[in-house]
C-alpha cells in the first residue's frame, strides 16, 4: 500500500517513516512503561487515536554528523524529567505529536560531555496537556525546493520538556534502528516516483503524435522508455529483498546471514534507488516535452519530491562509507554472505540457456570485486575511502542484477522478465574495479582531484 500511495503523498509518507522509525526505537527499548501510551499510539490502526512522529536531529552545523554538531542541551529536573535547551535548524513533520531528539546533558559541574558518547536520546511531546507548544518556538518554516506538502521547521526549544530514553551517551546507538527503517521508507519512495513518472510517461505515449505517429511507435522513444523501465525493475526487486530480509528479522525468523546481508543492503539500496529516482524521474519528465515542465500537470512536483531521495537519511558518500564500516565490523564475513548469496541465486539460473550471458556477465563480475577487495586490502583505508562510492555502486548492481536474473529464471518468467535481466547486466557491473585499475584510488589521485577542483578558484588561496 505503502509502494502505492507514496508517490501521492509527499505530505503522509515522510512523517509516516519517522512514527514507523520511532515505534521501532521504542520496541527495541523494551517498551518501558512510561513509553507504552505513545507506543500504543504510534501502532494503532484507529485513525482518531493514531500519533504522529517527528525525528528531530539536525542542527545549524549538522547533517548527518550528529556527533559533532549537536549544541542542544538537556537539564535534569527535581522530578527526573529534563528541559531541553536549543535550535533545531530541520525539523520534519514539525506538527508531529511527538519526536525523538538528541541532546547532551548537562553535568553537576554545568558541564557536557562532546562527540558521540556525549548524545542522548529523548522523548518528547510536542504540546502540553493543555494543547500548547511544549516550550517549543516556531523560528519559520523551511522554503524546501520539494516535499513543500509537509511541515519542515526550523524551532528553538526552550526549556522542552522530555524524558530521557536512551542509557546516558548512547542515543547514537539507539536510533540506529530508526535509521534502518527510515531509509527503507527512502527506498520504498524511491521506487514509487520511478515507477509513477513511467507509467505516466508509457499512457502519454499511447496519445501523443508527433511526426506522424503515435510517441509509441517511434523506436528511439521506446528504447528510451525501456531503459528506464529495466532501471525500475531493478530497483523494485532490490526493494523487495530488504523488505523480505526485515520481516524475517521482525519475526525473529532471520538466520545470522539473513541480519548480515539486511545490513549490508539498506544502506547500497537507499544510495543506488537515490540516485537511480533522480535520474529516471527527470528522463521520464522529458517524454513528455515542453508540457512535463508545466505546473499544473502535476509532474515537476514528482520530479522535486524526488530530489531529496539522494539526501534525506544520508547522502550517497555518507552511506557509502557506512557500508564500509558494515565490512569492517563484521571483520569481512558480510561480504562472505554477499558472495555465497548472489552464488547460490546465479547457480539455480545458469541451467537457463537465454539467461547464460547475463549469469556470466554476473559471475565475471563477482569475481572481478572479488579481486578488487583483495588487492585495496593491501593499499590502506585511503584507497578504499576513495572507491567507497563505487564499490557500493558494484555492490547494488550485482545484487539487483542477481535477482533479476533469479525473477527471470521461474518458470512463468516472461519474455520481458528475460529481456529485463539480459539487459541490466549488459551494463558495468563492477565499476569499482575498472577504476582501481585507472588509478583513480590513489593518493595522487586524491591529489589531482583537489587540484581539479580548486584550480583558478578564487577560493584556492582564500583563508576561509
Amino acid at each position: 500500500k505503502l509502494y502505492l500511495f507514496s508517490s501521492c503523498s509527499g505530505g503522509f509518507s515522510c512523517p509516516l517513516a519517522m512514527t514507523d522509525g520511532a515505534a521501532k526505537v521504542i520496541e527495541s527499548l523494551g517498551i518501558p512503561v512510561s513509553l507504552k501510551n505513545a507506543f500504543a499510539h504510534l501502532t494503532t490502526r484507529d485513525p482518531k487515536k493514531f500519533w504522529t512522529s517527528g525525528q528531530w536531529m539536525t542542527e545549524r552545523r549538522g547533517g548527518s554528523d550528529v556527533a559533532n554538531s549537536t549544541e542542544t542541551v538537556a537539564r535534569k529536573q527535581p522530578d527526573g524529567s529534563y528541559r531541553l535547551s536549543g535550535f533545531k535548524w530541520f525539523t520534519s513533520a514539525a506538527d508531529s505529536d511527538m519526536t525523538l531528539t538528541l541532546a547532551r546533558i548537562v553535568d553537576a559541574e554545568g558541564q557536557v560531555k562532546q562527540g558521540s558518547s556525549g548524545l542522548s536520546l529523548f522523548f518528547m511531546k510536542v504540546r502540553d496537556g493543555e494543547g500548547k507548544l511544549n516550550n517549543i518556538k516556531v523560528r519559520r518554516l523551511k522554503d524546501k525546493l520539494g516535499t513543500r506538502q509537509m511541515a519542515t521547521a526550523e524551532l528553538w526549544l526552550d526549556g522542552a520538556e522530555a524524558e530521557l530514553i536512551s542509557a546516558e551517551g548512547r542515543g547514537v546507538a539507539s536510533i540506529s534502528n530508526m535509521l534502518n527503517i527510515t531509509r527503507i521508507h527512502n527506498v520504498i519512495a524511491a521506487v514509487a516516483s520511478m515507477r509513477r513518472m513511467i507509467s505516466l510517461s508509457r499512457e502519454y505515449a499511447r496519445k501523443r503524435v508527433a511526426f506522424g505517429k503515435l510517441l509509441k511507435d517511434h523506436p528511439l522513444h521506446m528504447q528510451t522508455m525501456a531503459r528506464l523501465e529495466v532501471q525500475t525493475r531493478g530497483a523494485f526487486l532490490l526493494l523487495m529483498e530488504i523488505i523480505r530480509l526485515l520481516g524475517l528479522a521482525e519475526a525473529t525468523l532471520a538466520s545470522e546471514e539473513d541480519q548480515l546481508l539486511l545490513r549490508l543492503l539498506v544502506p547500497v539500496a537507499k544510495l543506488y534507488t537515490g540516485k537511480q529516482a533522480a535520474a529516471v524521474v527527470i528522463e521520464a519528465m522529458e517524454s513528455f516535452g515542453g508540457q512535463g515542465y508545466m505546473e499544473d500537470t502535476g509532474l515537476p512536483v514528482i520530479v522535486r519530491d524526488a530530489l531529496v531521495l539522494p539526501i534525506w537519511e544520508g547522502t550517497t558518500n555518507i552511506l557509502s562509507l557506512d557500508v564500509l564500516r558494515s565490512l569492517t565490523k563484521s571483520q569481512g564475513q558480510i561480504m562472505d554472505v554477499f558472495f555465497s548469496t548472489v552464488q547460490k541465486k546465479l547457480e539455480l539460473a545458469s541451467s537457463r540457456e537465454k539467461l547464460e550471458p547475463a549469469v556470466k556477465h554476473t559471475q565475471d563480475a563477482v569475481s572481478s570485486l572479488a579481486q578488487f577487495i583483495q588487492a585495496a586490502g593491501s593499499k590502506g583505508a585511503v584507497t578504499m575511502e576513495l572507491a567507497a562510492r563505487d564499490f557500493s555502486y558494484t555492490l547494488a548492481r550485482i545484487y539487483a542484477g542477481t535477482l533479476l536474473i533469479e525473477h527471470a529464471a521461474r518458470p512463468n518468467a516472461s519474455p520481458t522478465d528475460i529481456s529485463a535481466a539480459q539487459r541490466w547486466c549488459h551494463q558495468e557491473l563492477c565499476p569499482v574495479a575498472r577504476e582501481l585499475h585507472s588509478s583513480s584510488y590513489d593518493a595522487e589521485a586524491a591529489l589531482a582531484d583537489r587540484m581539479l577542483v580548486y584550480e583558478g578558484s578564487p577560493a584556492r588561496h582564500s583563508r576561509l
